[in-house]
């Protein structure tokens, strides 16, 4: 007998299979199925970890970590249960480096306060890239102005991919810190960030690396990419809104101040002095989005069930189909063609604002994002103002994809 067939494979990707468990799909909007496509913005959440969330409030709540009744135990299991899912999730190599916050934002944030007020010198520079989210900017530029610190930016070139050559040479003595994004979020370029990890660490420099957009998508590996902090956010990926997850490695965090002071987060209180919990608690003060964090280890459960890889191949078919289809459509500019992409297509159709699109897309019932997409200085080096926005995840179909071809469609027959 042949001892392959006794192999255990993931089971298909049944994408009407998928799109079952989440109720909200089956919603009508203008009178017309919703064709969700803001993804990029907020995922939507299946059934099992809206039923956890709900198992949670209604039989398992309490405060953690303060207590020894049962409802207390309870949920400190249960969240301290979500931390190591979410370890596992990202291959960190112990929960303790898993912090819970509200999102990438606060991710980031706690860095810039945690380790940059700490080793951020007037002179010194931190390398960011023209692709960056507003979160992975204002927390430096805010640190810089207080330190006398530096910004330099890494360009792209047309086609919305990071100059690598550019980015080496920005490398000096004073370089101190890179923060880069895995996924652009408005135009889905997933940037080389193993490779350039390894640069800054050739030279000594810690590397942050945003994932809001990357963890959904992509099978995310903390220790295969070397980085030294890892942020992204539950709701982008399934989970609830108000939860994320900021990874670092311990002796970093260790050696960090905390970000917030408070309950939880102290070993001892005097009036002449505090001294702190070990990670993860020292980040973690006050009452932390218990039934969030649950909710946030459902999730990953429920993506790993599917399989990362099977929805990066999904993701990818559907980029493929709306490229091809979008590119056919006369009068559509597709911003950023990078040879390596996430399932973002972001686009701009002649003689129409992109926030006329989105408001007659909704009339079709197709929901797509429009603006700057917290990325101006991206817009500016695209030469526009905004773009609409259609991202897909993997409980989209071929026929959401058509459906936004027929509405942009139907938006350029009102404007000729």
């Amino acid at each position: 007998m042949n001892n392959t067939s006794a192999v255990t494979m993931p089971p298909a990707f049944n994408v009407a299979r998928v799109r079952a468990d989440f109720p909200i799909l089956g919603l009508t909007v203008a009178g017309k199925p919703l064709v969700y496509l803001d993804n990029a913005a907020s995922s939507q959440m299946p059934q099992p970890v809206i039923d956890r969330l709900v198992r949670y409030q209604s039989t398992e709540h309490a405060n953690i970590h303060r207590a020894v009744h049962y409802l207390s135990e309870t949920a400190t299991a249960a969240y301290e249960a979500a931390r190591t899912r979410l370890q596992r999730f990202i291959n960190a190599r112990e929960a303790r480096e898993v912090i819970f916050t509200s999102g990438t934002t606060e991710g980031i944030n706690l860095v810039a306060h945690g380790w940059g007020r700490q080793n951020i010198r007037a002179g010194d520079e931190i390398i960011l890239t023209v692709l960056e989210h507003h979160s992975n900017i204002v927390p430096w530029q805010m640190l810089a102005l207080e330190k006398g610190a530096i910004l330099r930016v890494v360009p792209i070139n047309d086609a919305g991919e990071l100059l690598v050559d550019e980015y080496e040479a920005l490398f000096n003595e004073r370089t101190r810190l890179v923060s880069v994004g895995h996924v652009s979020n408005a135009l889905g370029s997933i940037n080389p960030v193993k490779q350039m990890i390894a640069f800054a660490h050739a030279r000594g420099v810690p590397v942050l690396v945003d994932g809001a957009q990357a963890a959904p998508h992509l099978a995310v590996d903390v220790q295969d990419l070397d980085c030294d902090f890892y942020a992204f956010s539950g709701h982008k990926m399934c989970g609830p809104t108000g939860i994320g997850v900021l990874y670092g490695r311990a002796a970093l965090l260790e050696a960090m101040q905390p970000f917030k002071g408070g309950g939880d987060m102290i070993h001892t209180v005097t009036f002449e002095k505090t001294t702190y919990a070990p990670i993860p608690n020292k980040f973690e003060a006050g009452t932390p989005p218990i039934a969030a964090a649950i909710g946030l280890g459902a999730a990953v459960d429920y993506l790993s069930s599917i399989g990362m890889p099977a929805i990066a191949a999904h993701e990818h078919e559907l980029l493929r189909y709306a490229t091809e289809h979008l590119s056919a459509l006369p009068g559509v500019r597709l911003m950023g063609t990078a040879k390596d992409k996430a399932a973002v297509l972001s686009f701009a159709v002649q003689g129409i604002h992109p926030h006329d699109m989105g408001t007659l897309l909704n009339q079709e019932g197709v929901a797509v994002r429009t603006g700057h997409h917290c990325a101006q200085p991206l817009m500016v080096r695209l030469g526009v103002v905004a773009t609409s926005r259609a991202s897909f995840a993997f409980y989209n179909t071929l026929a959401d994809v058509d459906a936004l071809v027929a509405g942009i469609r139907s938006v350029q027959k009102v404007f000729a």
